[in-house]
């Protein structure tokens, strides 16, 4: 088969367009699957400062049961009897 110029040029430039088809779609996927994570690692900052939190909130409670149970420092702040 003998290629004009014409029909060369019309192969040339389908193969083209497939081609940015086909990277137009992947870039799609792509940016919805980084929307995905986004939303996945914002869930869990949430999750990791509720947990901060409360860990805090039980640390001082603690510490506070500790002080009211006779001991001058909570055991946290004291050395351990072998030093």
């Amino acid at each position: 088969m003998l290629w004009t110029f014409p029909a060369a040029l019309s192969a040339c430039y389908d193969n083209h367009m497939t081609d940015i088809t086909h990277l137009e779609e992947k870039i799609a996927h792509l940016a919805r699957v980084v929307d995905d994570l986004s939303d996945i690692v914002a869930a869990q900052q949430n999750e990791l400062d509720l947990a901060t939190r409360r860990l805090a909130m039980l640390m001082e409670r603690e510490a506070s049961r500790e002080y009211d149970a006779g001991g001058s420092v909570p055991l946290s702040d004291q050395r351990p009897p072998h030093w």
